[in-house]
């Protein structure tokens, strides 16, 4: 019985809240396998980050291509670069694997800070990006990330219109928002959706990793985009609904839990 590879470059977090640690569970439970590329070692835990050590380029480059060299990739995921170098690295590896796939689908991740606005970037968060979002499928901000990537415009129409020049798919998160509910919008060249979900109370570490890794996982299965957004949102609002602490702070979605798709 095979699995579909997802391949995803992030960082890795000690508290086992976020980053790779998040993704190879979120990725689980949406019915892939997750093949890890680590851009950056963090020292953090679960709610504050404190150092932020980018793995080099070639090191990057050299996990990546250990595993493509044998591996089919259906999927890859993008999270924390570390710098502009590594953003450089990974836009070339995914170049390469185009090559074989045109079709490829790459999520990217926009992580621009931390939840309490700690730095996850060695350069300028917004300009390490550059590349990646010129060769991504989808890519997942949230409202603070979404107004630093369209400079400083809170407009979620003008930023769609924006970030859609660059990536083909923008999926606009609405959990930094007010309210009862959160919306969560999508936003293709041709289509439009939203979904709107109660807000579970409480803070979390690691919701953009496991929403992002879970979309990539259902694109690797073939899914259409709007049916992975719509699996993943379902499947990371219970995750939030039974999330676990490890300590005080930032509670941990339960990523165990599998997506209904693939119970």
């Amino acid at each position: 019985m095979n699995r579909a590879n997802v391949l995803v470059f992030a960082g890795s977090d000690p508290s086992g809240g976020a980053g790779i640690q998040a993704d190879v569970q979120a990725i689980g439970a949406n019915g892939a396998h997750a093949l890890t590329a680590i851009t950056a070692l963090t020292v953090q835990d679960n709610d504050r980050v404190f150092h932020v050590h980018p793995v080099p380029a070639g090191l990057v480059q050299q996990q990546a291509h250990a595993l493509t060299s044998k591996m089919d990739i259906a999927a890859v995921k993008i999270g924390i670069t570390g710098n502009r170098a590594n953003a450089e690295a990974i836009a070339g590896t995914i170049e390469l694997l185009r090559k074989r796939n045109p079709r490829l689908p790459v999520v990217l991740d926009p992580v621009l800070a931390s939840g309490h606005g700690d730095a996850l970037s060695r350069d300028d968060a917004v300009q390490a990006l550059a590349p990646l979002l010129a060769i991504a499928t989808l890519v997942t901000p949230n409202l603070p990330e979404a107004a630093a990537l369209c400079g400083g415009d809170r407009r979620l129409e003008t930023q769609a219109e924006r970030l859609l020049k660059s990536c083909p798919h923008v999926l606009i998160k609405g959990g930094h928002g007010d309210g009862d509910n959160v919306v969560n919008h999508w936003f293709s060249r041709d289509d439009h959706a939203s979904w709107t979900t109660p807000r579970v109370a409480g803070n979390f570490h690691g919701t953009g990793c496991t929403l992002a890794s879970a979309i990539a996982a259902q694109l690797a299965q073939g899914r259409s985009m709007k049916d992975s957004i719509a699996a993943a949102l379902d499947y990371c609002h219970a995750a939030l609904r039974t999330a676990y602490a490890i300590a005080d702070g930032q509670r941990i979605p339960n990523r165990g839990i599998a997506s209904k798709d693939n119970t």
